[in-house]
């Protein structure tokens, strides 16, 4: 909903920016955690995957692009398919002032911190420091052979007789540091799980909550904001619903909380 004080959007964001700074006052104390999804970082560049219209998925076939099965049929094929479709936006991409909201409120003690769907690292990027990537990281390669782990090299078309990139170790195809279609969610998952469960609150943002085992996570919440442009099934229970765009509502609201001075100018 957006009612309030004044008239025209201005008014509205800031009014909607005053309710969520309450919310994370009021619940600070018992503990706030912010599950982030892929509408977080589309300001940065990074399109999402199913949003009607402009995801991802609707120009290619997620088993096919971001499956083990076909990571492991051809690798050098679905690296090829990653730098022709979803990989490029997130080579060099900037954390916008979503993320940079965040960690200030972080750094304020506001937040305890973030469990993301994210694979792109903006969080880190923007100076968040507790953050668990529940689906990986892209700037990471992993060996399925021998278990090493290490930096992404560098990729790009240019670059592509070199592909796949090989492991130092056992010279085995290097997968992406992320959990693709078929494989097991990490420990950072699990992890996330006790993180929920500790925390009274959770806010999510620029998630459709649609994706298991991600959605469920939201269950563990007593208290629950959601910051997404489209519907979720958790707004009918929801304290909060803002359909606003993350990169203009946390800034407004570190601006909020920043005039009480809880968050350092």
């Amino acid at each position: 909903m957006m009612g309030g004080d004044g008239c025209g959007p201005g008014a509205g964001l800031r009014y909607e920016a005053r309710r969520v700074a309450d919310f994370l006052v009021e619940a600070a104390s018992d503990g706030i955690i912010v599950l982030t999804g892929a509408g977080i970082s589309t300001a940065s560049g990074i399109p999402d995957f199913r949003s009607p219209g402009s995801g991802l998925w609707e120009r290619i076939d997620p088993m096919e692009a971001m499956s083990l099965a076909s990571f492991e049929r051809d690798p050098a094929a679905f690296y090829r398919l990653a730098l022709a479709s979803w990989l490029p936006p997130l080579l060099g991409a900037q954390p916008n002032a979503a993320h940079l909201a965040l960690a200030r409120l972080e750094v304020a003690g506001l937040i305890r911190g973030v469990i993301t769907q994210n694979i792109d690292g903006l969080h880190q990027a923007a100076g968040s420091r507790a953050v668990l990537e529940i689906h990986g990281n892209v700037q990471h390669v992993e060996c399925r052979r021998c278990g090493y782990r290490g930096e992404a090299p560098p990729l790009g078309t240019e670059r592509e007789t070199e592909l796949p990139p090989l492991c130092p170790l056992c010279h085995a195809p290097l997968k992406p540091g992320i959990v693709l279609f078929g494989e097991q969610m990490p420990p950072a998952f699990y992890e996330a799980l006790a993180l929920a469960q500790e925390c009274a609150a959770m806010i999510v943002i620029g998630s459709s909550l649609q994706v298991a085992p991600a959605a469920y996570l939201p269950e563990l919440a007593r208290r629950l904001v959601v910051n997404n442009l489209q519907p979720t099934p958790f707004d009918t229970v929801a304290e909060l619903v803002v359909p606003l765009p993350a990169q203009e509502l946390w800034p407004e609201v570190v601006a909020e909380l920043a005039e009480r001075g809880l968050v350092s100018q």
